[in-house]
């Protein structure tokens, strides 16, 4: 490439990465000044941190100029000076420079509040996009600011213009082959860095802030979204990594449990000395079902006849909270039986298969484990998760991107099953009707079967077959309850004629409550769902009302089973005399642990917060801080993120 054409064609973009790097380097400088007294500097962690800060800053810039470097590369050069090319590059310039300016004032701010490039936090933001524009209205002139950004974009634009940086590339002339060449290479660096350079390569020191200094905004914010996780060691309050282990290990030690010798696990030995009992399960994982929709719950409005006839002869748990907010946080608690963690689910992490789940405690005992779904499993990483770990997998997506190992056994939900499928999937009766035909195919084959049901009509837009329930569909949130009801009382018709329905045990959850995604905050009346196991080979009592968690559904049927296993779980058996009332609760970044009515709920920056909670009046009245409860809740969400991290949920 000739030195007159690396003067034109690519001026702006040469110019433009020149800008990005200086004004990095500038915003670098500040962060070390503004926290300089924490940072510890020497000479040689000067080198480190602007070396590696040069390192990523050079992966941005690669990207955000490599969307128009392949722009450049289809442009015939004869148009490089017509209307269309100078309209597509003034624009693509402003707004990108507007980004790139707008995105180093957020990170003053969010380093003022967490001390921190961005994280997950940052991410967490998006969702609560309606808050934080309010937030940042409040704290700043906001209409000032929008215009100083954009006038400061105007001036960078003008600078631009004025050294002829546009006229050099709309007068540009590389030849094709050059332009192929330019791209490929940028095209090489930005998969080197997509696959090859972690965000955690700057978390190699011992200092917090000098590894946070030599990262990138933007590289970050993305790293955040791809590992959907926030580290509980950095923004969080911890005790000594041994003692968590201990306070932990303590609560779940009972009478017929064994520990094994690691004191940095939770793995012990479950012993049940009853008779044997081995049903079939299949456990319905209920879309954004609040308890407060059944009757038994206080609803008036009769729309679940079916449950609430099911919660009378069945064991029904009127007490159990959720973990999360979203169907991916339920998910994570049905079949890990884990606290949640700071981030997103496991579900949707890195480094999430081979673990000791629900579904391998059944594999273990001759089980075969499936997860059905009605739309596409693609979605929130289910196929992956699931596949990786054992189960069969059969949705109604067509998306094929999964990994090898599980390809076989990915079914896809054939058309003569479908009836009606709305923009999240099929109707619950259609999916009914592939679990039904799964568990014959099963059944003839001598096979024992465990399945993962997850649902979908109980979601916006509301819609569902015509004529199924008196309220018409697509009018809101009552009809979608009603018709989830109807499906379900449907099911249970088809199945109970079924040679294997004697010997079946039916599991009705939520995985989460309705309206709760989004928020931020920890309300408990967002976190209470209705449980019901169906079909027992023998009925223990009728409701089961102590506090408890979704994470304790298993242990607690594994009782009735009277089963002996191998547990990684932290859920307890609800029915044992040694069970003492607790529940675990989270949203994207609080954590929250409460015991009977003491609650303590942990967010970054280490800030610790105690409640007394008076369901009464659904209210969090401040209380002293209870240092045993405290630790408590930090031992549980501690070893729970260290575990994970370790490699200590794997079976």
């Amino acid at each position: 490439m000739s030195k007159h054409n690396l003067k034109t064609t690519y001026a702006v973009l040469y110019r433009f990465v020149l800008f990005f790097i200086l004004l990095s380097f500038a915003v670098r400088i500040i962060l070390l000044l503004l926290s300089f007294r924490h940072a510890d500097i020497t000479l040689l962690c000067l080198f480190r941190i602007f070396g590696e800060g040069l390192l990523f800053d050079i992966g941005v810039s690669t990207f955000l100029i490599l969307p128009y470097s392949m722009y450049l590369l289809l442009l015939p050069m004869k148009w490089s000076d017509s209307t269309t090319n100078r309209v597509v590059t003034y624009t693509g310039f402003f707004l990108t420079t507007l980004l790139v300016l707008f995105s180093f004032f957020a990170e003053f701010t969010f380093w003022q509040e967490f001390e921190s490039r961005f994280n997950f936090i940052a991410v967490d933001y998006l969702i609560y996009t309606y808050e934080v524009i309010h937030n940042i209205n409040e704290s700043y002139p906001l209409p000032l600011l929008i215009g100083a950004m954009i006038a400061f974009t105007v001036l960078v634009v003008w600078l631009f213009k004025k050294k002829q940086y546009f006229s050099q590339t709309f007068n540009g002339i590389t030849a094709l082959r050059e332009r192929l060449l330019f791209t490929g290479v940028l095209i090489a660096i930005a998969m080197c860095y997509a696959f090859k350079v972690s965000n955690s390569f700057a978390e190699a020191g011992h200092n917090r802030y000098r590894d946070e200094l030599a990262k990138a905004g933007i590289y970050s914010f993305f790293a955040a979204f791809k590992n959907n996780e926030l580290s509980y060691d950095q923004f969080y309050q911890m005790i000594r990594k041994e003692k968590s282990f201990e306070i932990v290990r303590d609560q779940l030690q009972e009478s017929n449990s064994q520990f094994l010798n690691d004191s940095l696990s939770i793995r012990r030995n479950i012993f049940d000395s009853g008779t044997v009992v081995k049903p079939n399960v299949i456990m319905i994982t209920i879309e954004s079902f609040s308890a407060d929709f059944m009757e038994h719950f206080g609803n008036k409005e009769r729309l679940t006849p079916v449950l609430d006839s099911l919660a009378d002869k069945s064991l029904l748990f009127t007490n159990m909270y959720a973990t999360g907010t979203r169907t991916v946080r339920g998910m994570e608690a049905l079949s890990l039986a884990i606290p949640p963690t700071p981030g997103s689910s496991i579900l949707r992490r890195a480094g999430n298969d081979n673990l000791a789940t629900i579904g391998g405690i059944f594999q273990q005992k001759g089980y075969t484990t499936a997860f059905f779904y009605g739309g596409d499993g693609y979605f929130d990483n289910m196929n992956q998760y699931f596949g990786s770990n054992g189960y069969s997998v059969t949705d109604r997506g067509r998306n094929l991107v999964i990994k090898d190992q599980f390809k076989a056994s990915r079914n896809i939900i054939a058309d003569s099953l479908v009836h009606f499928e709305n923009a999240w999937g099929i109707c619950d009766e259609d999916l009914y009707d592939a679990v039904i035909q799964d568990a014959e195919a099963r059944y003839s084959q001598g096979k024992l079967f465990y399945d993962f049901v997850m649902t979908t009509s109980n979601h916006r837009p509301y819609t569902y077959p015509a004529g199924k329930v008196d309220i018409p569909s697509g009018t809101g949130r009552e009809g979608a309850v009603k018709y989830t009801d109807y499906a379900i009382g449907q099911f249970l018709k088809k199945i109970a004629g079924r040679p294997w329905f004697k010997n079946t045990v039916v599991i009705l959850i939520a995985d989460h409550c309705a309206s709760s995604a989004g928020k931020n905050e920890i309300d408990l009346s967002k976190y209470h769902i209705p449980a019901i196991i169906c079909n027992l080979p023998s009925q223990v009592e009728s409701a089961i009302g102590k506090m408890c968690s979704q994470i304790d559904l298993y242990p607690t049927l594994f009782h009735l089973l009277h089963w002996s296993y191998a547990s990684n779980l932290y859920g307890r058996n609800v029915l044992s005399p040694l069970y003492t009332p607790r529940i675990f609760l989270g949203t994207y970044q609080k954590l929250a642990y409460m015991k009977n009515d003491s609650l303590v709920i942990l967010s970054p920056q280490q800030k610790v917060q105690t409640f007394r909670y008076v369901p009464t009046t659904n209210e969090q009245v401040p209380m002293l801080p209870d240092n045993k409860l405290i630790e408590e809740a930090i031992a549980n969400y501690q070893t729970a993120y260290y575990l994970f991290k370790h490699n200590g949920l794997k079976k």
